[in-house]
């Protein structure tokens, strides 16, 4: 029976029986996602598909979805919390770096049970992670100390916001703002969203490193912790920032920089090459005076 017959009787279409699929291996793009999957457990599709286009995979978005749902890559989502319902105020996004940083504590435990607190510091604008220090007990005085020590490699904040903890409103801090002038926001007691950047910073340590690793002991911790910061802040891609990194974040903010001042320096130009309009007005003047 010839093809027509067979698909008319069959009911299926001649195109489809004659098409042959042009799509590529997908064995060294399956492979290489399984290694990022394995390496990168939290990660979602999306992170990946950044990740491969970064090494020179040119893939749709739609096929990492499909080799993620075959290979069941995806992780299972933890549960959260119950969240209020309503309308909230976006928060206002800083335009410059260290115009605000935010700033709070995260807490764990090691294998023997001993506990440990860290301090996480963010710039709202680039949200790069600009300090994460842990040790088994942050008093007001060390973090006095570790902000001056981000204050002599950084520069000096306007804003920083925090919420209303025992060491944060210490005698230190309170000397400590004194001394720089930095201004120091608390936000409201049981209001999380309104220091929405950090708390961010936190759900993504958690769930990335801390969730993820089994601390043996405090040196372990501080060398992991140091590590995720750097992976942080020059490899994983961040969804608000269009999937690039922190670091090269800030960095196009010294080229907007160079472009402002070209713009204020061509229009100072063009405002000084007026004056012979003005001179013709000026003889005008005279004339009439005259």
């Amino acid at each position: 029976m010839s093809e027509r017959r067979a698909c008319k009787a069959t009911g299926f279409c001649r195109m489809t029986v004659r098409y042959k699929t042009t799509l590529g291996d997908d064995a060294s793009l399956h492979g290489r996602m399984k290694a990022i999957a394995r390496e990168r457990r939290r990660f979602g599709y999306r992170r990946l598909h950044v990740l491969l286009r970064r090494e020179g995979f040119e893939v749709n978005y739609k096929r990492p979805v499909r080799l993620n749902r075959e290979e069941r890559l995806t992780g299972r989502r933890r549960g959260g919390r119950k969240r209020a319902i309503g309308t909230r105020a976006p928060l206002m996004i800083p335009l410059r770096p260290n115009e605000r940083w935010s700033l709070d504590f995260v807490a764990d435990q090691m294998t023997d049970g001993r506990r440990f607190r860290m301090l996480g510091v963010v710039d709202d604008c680039t949200r790069e992670c600009l300090a994460l220090v842990a040790d088994t007990s942050l008093s007001s005085v060390r973090v006095a100390r570790e902000l001056d020590r981000l204050l002599a490699a950084r520069g000096k904040p306007r804003m920083i916001v925090s919420d209303d903890g025992s060491e944060l409103t210490s005698n230190a801090i309170l000397a400590w703002t004194d001394a720089t002038e930095v201004e120091w926001h608390y936000i409201a007691p049981g209001k999380p969203m309104q220091n929405g950047f950090i708390e961010n910073f936190n759900g993504r340590l958690r769930d990335e490193l801390l969730n993820e690793t089994l601390f043996s002991s405090l040196t372990q911790a501080r060398a992991s912790l140091l590590r995720w910061q750097i992976d942080y802040n020059t490899t994983r891609p961040h969804s608000k920032l269009g999937w690039q990194m922190p670091m090269d974040f800030a960095a196009t903010f010294h080229s907007r920089r160079d472009r402002t001042l070209r713009s204020v320096s061509s229009a100072a130009s063009a405002h000084a090459a007026q004056p012979a309009r003005e001179g013709k007005s000026n003889r005008r003047n005279k004339r009439k005076a005259g």
